[in-house]
């Protein structure tokens, strides 16, 4: 799977899903998703400008499994970790009691020098409404199928590996530039 998975998606993406999936503790369909994102911000952004500075990045996952999960790819792939203050979680999100009013969705607020213009910007992405029924209704099908048993938590493995080979960083996700 590692060579068929950095011939398709490069070493970039291959090491930082397996660095978040090893602090996440297993192979998750959130996480990894997580890790899409930010290596897509993070081209984006080299697109952009000539550099891109001071990278915070405002995460709309709140912090309730399962939609939480995405944050720890977030930190890895874009190296906005907690412990350094450059990622934070939208207070809206953050509050509620109801997981359901997480979304997978983050602003990448940076510095871009541009010559020798340098101007604050933001860049959202968020990933496809159509693409958040399908985990939706997959994750309900796996629940109803195994319960919260360790054969439900083998199937979310495998979603999760089936999405990371499927589903394109740079097709999976939309964008505004703010």
């Amino acid at each position: 799977m590692a060579e068929r998975t950095i011939a398709r998606w490069g070493k970039e993406e291959w090491r930082a899903v397996i660095l978040t999936n090893e602090i996440h503790g297993h192979i998750g369909i959130y996480s990894t998703i997580g890790a899409k994102m930010g290596i897509y911000a993070l081209e984006l952004l080299s697109r952009l400008c000539n550099k891109a500075e001071e990278l915070k990045v405002l995460s709309f996952a709140g912090s309730r499994p399962p939609v939480s999960c995405f944050n720890d790819g977030l930190q890895i792939s874009t190296g906005a970790t907690l412990g350094h203050g450059a990622i934070e979680l939208a207070k809206s999100c953050a509050e509620s009691k109801e997981w359901a009013d997480a979304r997978v969705e983050a602003i990448f607020r940076f510095k871009a020098i541009c010559g020798t213009e340098v101007k604050e910007m933001q860049l959202r992405v968020w990933l496809k409404e159509e693409l958040m029924q399908q985990i939706a209704g997959d994750i309900a099908n796996a629940v109803k199928q195994y319960g919260h048993t360790p054969d439900y938590w083998l199937q979310v493995r495998r979603l999760a590996l089936d999405y990371w080979q499927q589903w394109n960083r740079a097709e999976i996700f939309e964008t505004e530039m703010q």
